[in-house]
């Protein structure tokens, strides 16, 4: 190896547990903050009518039941 490389890696190597060490310090979330966390903003589906008309229509398009993990499609071609 190179120096730079030889360097980079030790820096890498050093640095890695300092950064990984500053995680373990997080304190957990307060029963009074758990309120700002349960905000429909803060869920990653976003609106969940909208979820359930993709849902039907994905469905409608396999002509199956279910549609998630079942081979073929709607068009009888398997």
């Amino acid at each position: 190896m190179t120096t730079t490389a030889t360097r980079w890696v030790i820096s890498v190597g050093l640095a890695l547990p300092m950064v990984l060490g500053g995680c373990s310090s997080l304190a957990p979330v307060n029963p009074w903050e758990k309120g700002d966390l349960a905000k429909p903003e803060m869920t990653f589906d976003g609106d969940p009518l909208e979820g359930r008309f993709v849902q039907h229509i994905y469905n409608s398009k396999e002509n199956s039941s279910g549609g998630y993990g079942v081979g073929g499609g709607g068009c009888g071609c398997n």
